[in-house]
């Protein structure tokens, strides 16, 4: 069962950014990921954040693109089955998931 993918505005300029190819990859793992994206303990592939460092991301999961540096945060919502794209950006030390922080609280996730 494939679930419903969500963009917030920042995440769709988020992908315009990266060049075609990484784009692509991009969209190729969220598309896999959407099947199931779940902790992997629960049979999905998602990754889950922590409150590491003071970031307070409980809650929201994560997708890595080691070979092109990327990282996808986002949000599951049980209810609808929804996975809410956050953020795509390049890792850079935690400035991603400090931001994915930032639009969570803006958004109210």
């Amino acid at each position: 069962m494939n679930w419903s993918v969500e963009f917030l505005q920042e995440a769709v300029k988020d992908l315009k950014k990266l060049d075609h190819g990484a784009a692509v990859q991009v969209l190729k793992g969220i598309r896999k990921v959407s099947q199931n994206p779940l902790p992997a303990a629960k049979d999905g592939y998602g990754k889950p954040l922590g409150n590491q460092n003071g970031s307070r991301l409980s809650g929201l999961m994560k997708i890595k693109f080691r070979n092109l540096g990327i990282r996808v945060v986002y949000k599951i919502e049980q209810e609808g089955n929804i996975m809410i794209i956050l953020i795509i950006s390049v890792r850079a030390d935690n400035e991603v998931y400090e931001e994915a922080y930032r639009r969570r609280i803006i958004h109210g996730l």
